[in-house]
C-alpha cells in the first residue's frame, strides 16, 4: 500500500506547489498603482495599409449627385442561382499594394498612411471639382476588413473582426475569453506587419502596467497575438500520460485489495 500511495503524494505536492506558483502570475498590471499614465495621453487613429478594404460613401443634398461616387452592387446572386434585384449594398475598396484606390470618376487616390478622417477630407477635394460650389459632401470611409488573430493559450482562440477601428491589448484578450490559467503572461507575442510587409515581432508582459505606455497597448490591422503555454502546462502535459495511467493503476489495485478484504473476511 505504501508504494501505491508515495506516488500519489509526490504528484498532490508537485500540483500544490505549481498551483502556488501560478498564483503569482496570473494578476494582470501588478504596479498599476504606481504607474504614471501620462505618457499614455491621446487619441488612436488607425492608419490605412495596403490590402485594407475600405468601404467608402459620399452623400449629398440631391442623391443623383452623389449616385457615381458611390459604387453599389444593386443586383446579387440568389440560393436557386437567380438573380435578384434591390436597392443595392456598397461595394468595397481594395487598397492596391502601391497605397491607392480607385475611385469613380476622379481614378486613383493615395490612401495609405491617412486615417480614416484624413482619407474622408482628401476625396471630399478630389470630388469637390464635379459638384457645384454651394454643394458640401459628406464623405464617410470605414475600414471593413480591420481584424486581429488571438492564437495560443486562450479560452477561445480566434480571429476577431474590430468594427470601432481601434481596440486595445486588454480588449483583445477579452475578445478571446481571456488568457487560460496556463497562458504566459510575461512574454506574450505580438506580430505586427507594416505598410511594406516587414513582420516584426513585440514582447508584452501583461503583468507589468508599463505596457499600457508602450506603441503595442493599441492593436493594429491584421495584428497576431499568441500566448505561449506557462511551464506548468508543459509538466503537466508531459506527465499527462503517466498520472492517468497511474490513476488507473491506482483505481484497480484499491477495487482488487477492497475485493481481497471483503472475500478473506468471508
Amino acid at each position: 500500500m505504501k508504494k501505491i500511495l508515495l506516488p500519489l503524494v509526490a504528484m498532490m505536492a508537485i500540483v500544490l506547489m505549481n498551483s502556488c506558483q501560478t498564483s503569482k502570475q496570473v494578476p494582470y498590471m501588478q504596479n498599476i498603482d504606481s504607474l504614471d499614465l501620462s505618457a499614455s495621453k491621446g487619441l488612436f487613429d488607425a492608419r490605412i495599409m495596403p490590402k485594407d478594404q475600405l468601404t467608402i460613401t459620399v452623400h449629398t443634398s440631391d442623391p443623383v449627385v452623389s449616385h457615381p461616387f458611390n459604387l453599389t452592387v444593386s443586383r446579387s446572386l440568389s440560393a436557386d442561382g437567380a438573380l435578384s434585384t434591390g436597392g443595392g449594398s456598397l461595394q468595397g475598396y481594395l487598397v492596391d499594394n502601391e497605397g491607392y484606390i480607385n475611385f469613380p470618376i476622379v481614378g486613383r487616390i493615395h490612401v495609405q498612411g491617412l486615417t480614416k478622417r484624413e482619407c474622408e477630407r482628401t476625396i471630399e477635394d478630389k470630388i469637390a471639382p464635379y459638384l457645384a460650389k454651394s454643394e458640401k459632401p459628406v464623405v464617410t470611409v470605414r475600414m471593413s476588413s480591420f481584424r486581429i488573430t488571438l492564437l495560443g493559450d486562450f479560452t477561445s482562440p480566434k480571429v476577431v473582426p474590430v468594427t470601432t477601428e481601434k481596440m486595445s491589448v486588454l480588449e483583445a484578450l477579452a475578445s478571446g475569453g481571456d488568457l487560460t490559467l496556463y497562458g504566459k503572461r510575461q512574454n506574450v507575442m505580438l506580430i505586427r506587419e507594416d505598410a511594406t510587409g516587414k513582420k516584426s515581432v513585440h514582447r508584452i508582459d501583461l503583468t507589468d502596467a508599463n505596457f499600457i505606455n508602450s506603441p503595442y497597448y493599441y492593436v493594429q490591422q491584421n495584428d497576431v497575438i499568441y500566448v505561449e503555454p506557462n511551464a506548468t502546462k508543459a509538466k503537466n502535459s508531459a506527465l499527462g500520460q503517466s498520472t492517468s495511467i497511474w490513476f488507473s493503476f491506482i483505481s484497480i489495485s484499491t477495487s482488487v485489495a477492497s475485493l481481497l478484504v471483503n472475500i478473506l473476511r468471508d
